[in-house]
C-alpha cells in the first residue's frame, strides 16, 4: 500500500479530490480526519497543509502526493515531478504602493518585501539585496500597516491587491500549478505509475472528445485531414457501398468548429461525445 499526500483544505483541496475520485480512487475527507483509506487501490491518502506535502515526500514519510509546485519550490527540497495537473493555476507577483516610485521587479532592489513564500522571493532576486518580512498570510495589509514597502503575493485577479492600494510591477516571480510529485527513486514503483497513468488519463480525457461520423468515400482524404485523430482516425466500411464510418479524438474546444467543417464537406450523422478517461 502506498501512501499519497493531498491538500487538506485551500483552492487545492476540493479540485484534488474530484481528480481523484473521477479516476475510480475512493477519497473523502470525514470530519477532521487526517487520513483516508482506499483498500481497493491500495493506497492510503493523507490530509495536510499544502505547504508540508514537499517535506513528507522529500522525507520519504510518504511516497507521493498532490501540491502546488510553488510550495515545492518554496521548501527547495528535491522530487521526481510526475505530472503536471490541470487546475491550482496561479502567479507569485510583486505589487507596490500606487504612488511608489517603482516601474520593475529590478527597482525592488534594497526595498521590504513582504511575502508568506520567501524562499521563492529570495532566489528570485539573488544576488541582489533585498529585506524579506516573512508572513503567514493577509500579505497586502503589510504596506498598510508599515512593516513593508512592497509584496509578493499569488495574485488571480488582482481585486485584493487593488483594494489594499497596491499596483502590480513587473512579469510573475513565479507560475504555479498542481502537480504530482513522487520522492525520488519511487517514481517508478508499480502503485506510483499506476496513479501517474490514472490522473494523466483523465486529463485527456478533459481536452478531448470523440467525433464519429458516416463519410463518402469520395471525400474520405479530405474528412481525415480535418480529424486525423491521435495517430490516425480508425476507418470502417459500410454496408452501404461507397461508405465508410470514421472515428477520432479531436481537441475537445476545436470540435464544434470540426463539426461544422465536416457537414459542410458532406459527411452524415456527425456524433459528439465525451471521454471518461484514456490511455494515451
Amino acid at each position: 500500500m502506498i501512501k499519497v499526500a493531498v491538500p487538506n483544505k485551500g483552492a487545492l483541496f476540493e479540485p484534488t479530490l474530484e481528480m481523484l475520485n473521477s479516476c475510480g480512487y475512493r477519497v473523502a475527507k470525514v470530519g477532521s480526519a487526517l487520513s483516508s483509506i482506499d483498500p481497493e487501490n491500495g493506497i492510503e491518502f493523507y490530509f495536510l497543509r499544502p505547504g508540508d506535502i514537499p517535506l513528507y515526500v522529500a522525507n520519504g514519510m510518504l511516497d507521493c502526493g498532490i501540491t502546488g509546485k510553488d510550495f515545492v519550490a518554496e521548501k527547495g527540497v528535491t522530487h521526481a515531478r510526475l505530472l503536471d495537473l490541470n487546475y491550482g493555476y496561479s502567479k507569485l507577483r510583486a505589487a507596490v504602493p500606487h504612488e511608489s516610485a517603482v516601474t520593475d521587479l529590478a527597482t525592488l532592489a534594497g526595498l521590504r518585501i513582504a511575502t508568506s513564500l520567501p524562499g521563492i522571493v529570495r532566489a528570485y532576486f539573488a544576488p541582489r539585496d533585498v529585506e524579506v518580512v516573512e508572513l503567514e498570510g493577509a500579505v497586502e495589509i503589510a504596506v498598510q500597516l508599515g512593516i513593508a514597502e512592497a509584496v509578493v503575493d499569488v495574485v488571480d485577479t488582482g481585486s485584493t491587491l487593488k483594494q489594499a492600494g497596491l499596483r502590480v510591477v513587473g512579469e510573475p516571480l513565479f507560475a504555479s500549478n498542481a502537480a504530482l510529485f513522487a520522492q525520488a527513486g519511487r517514481e517508478a514503483s508499480p502503485q506510483v505509475t499506476v496513479l501517474k497513468n490514472r490522473l494523466e488519463g483523465r486529463i485527456v480525457a478533459v481536452d478531448y472528445m470523440m467525433v464519429e461520423y458516416d463519410c463518402p468515400g469520395v471525400i474520405l482524404q479530405r474528412a481525415c485531414e480535418i480529424t486525423p485523430g491521435l495517430e490516425s482516425p480508425t476507418i470502417t466500411q459500410l454496408q452501404r457501398e461507397g461508405w465508410y464510418a470514421v472515428k477520432a479524438m479531436v481537441k475537445r474546444r476545436e470540435a464544434q468548429r470540426i463539426m461544422d467543417e465536416l457537414s459542410a464537406l458532406g459527411c452524415r450523422g456527425i456524433l459528439l461525445t465525451s471521454i471518461e478517461s484514456a490511455r494515451i
